[in-house]
């Protein structure tokens, strides 16, 4: 994590750099276009755009970050391993699962999210009622109807 921080100062200290760089190269200029304001501009550009790069590539941690930690507090709750502030267990009112049903479901859910991403919606539905990684759960009617 530390590096994806530095990398996104130093880019950001770059990309800075490059607009100051554009603007005093433009003010010695005066009203003339010159070739330096256009390299300082060219300059600017890339900056920019590994400065975005850079954005994203903190912005994809964070995200990955917030699934784990959403994926983990859902196998908590699914499991009942929930701590309340006084360390003892809660109830959430749900009875709680087994971890290997939760990883059945999740399975068939990116399986629906494939089959969605790829093909159209009722050949993804056709494709997950027939796929065996994607079991049917007895409470649910939608599922008993295979």
């Amino acid at each position: 994590m530390d590096k994806l921080v530095d990398s996104l100062n130093n880019a950001y200290q770059d990309f800075v750099a490059a607009a100051a760089n554009v603007l005093e190269v433009k003010e010695n200029a005066g009203a003339l276009k010159a070739t330096a304001t256009d390299t300082a501009l060219e300059n600017f550009k890339q900056k920019w755009e590994l400065f975005r790069v850079a954005c994203d590539q903190a912005e994809e941690f964070v995200e990955s970050v917030k699934q784990r930690i959403g994926s983990e507090c859902l196998v908590d709750e699914a499991t009942g391993s929930v701590a309340g502030k006084s360390g003892q267990a809660t109830t959430t009112g749900l009875p709680p699962i087994s971890a290997v049903r939760l990883e059945q479901m999740s399975k068939a859910v990116r399986w629906l999210v494939i089959e969605l991403q790829h093909g159209s919606g009722s050949a993804a539905a056709n494709s997950a009622h027939s796929h065996p990684s994607a079991p049917f759960d007895a409470r649910f009617s939608e599922d008993t109807a295979q």
